[in-house]
C-alpha cells in the first residue's frame, strides 16, 4: 500500500500511542521520518529511537515515548504542511508555538530543524509540524 504522507503517519502513530499510554511505537523507516525524530529527541519530546534493518532497503523505527508524571511529554502534535497544501515560511514569518514554549519543525535547505535553530541560521522552509 502506498503512503502519501509519511510524516503525517508518523505523527498519528505517536499521537495514538500516547493516548493509549504506550511506552513504544514502531513506524516504517524513511530519511525524512528519521530527521523529524532527531529533532523531537533533541528538543526532549521523545526519549529516543532505534533503527531495525530488515534488508532489501526496508527499515523500521522503534520510538521510545517520554512521559512526565504519567502524562505524555507531547501535549499536542499537528501536521501543518500536507501533500495537498504545502505551507512555507520565511525567517520573518516563522510561526511561534505557544509563545515560544513549543517547537515548529521545518524542512529547510540546510536540513530538517526546529524553528529556533532556523532563526539562528537565518533560513526559512516548509513547515512540517508543530509540537508542544
Amino acid at each position: 500500500m502506498s503512503m502519501n504522507d509519511p510524516v503525517g503517519d508518523l505523527l498519528t502513530r505517536i499521537r495514538n500511542a500516547q493516548m493509549r499510554g504506550k511506552g513504544r511505537v514502531t513506524t516504517p523507516g524513511s530519511r525524512l521520518r528519521g530527521h523529524v525524530l532527531d529533532v523531537l529527541k533533541d528538543e526532549g519530546y521523545i526519549r529516543g529511537y532505534s533503527t531495525t534493518d530488515f534488508g532489501g532497503g526496508r527499515t523500521e523505527f522503534d520510538v521510545e515515548l517520554k512521559y512526565q508524571e504519567d502524562r505524555p511529554a507531547i501535549r499536542r502534535i499537528e501536521r501543518v504542511s500536507k501533500p495537498g497544501r504545502r505551507v512555507y515560511a520565511s525567517v520573518d514569518a516563522m510561526p511561534k508555538v505557544a509563545n515560544g514554549l513549543g517547537v515548529t519543525i521545518l524542512s529547510t535547505p540546510k536540513g530538517v530543524m526546529a524553528d529556533h535553530r532556523a532563526r539562528e541560521q537565518n533560513v526559512g522552509g516548509e513547515v512540517l509540524c508543530t509540537v508542544f
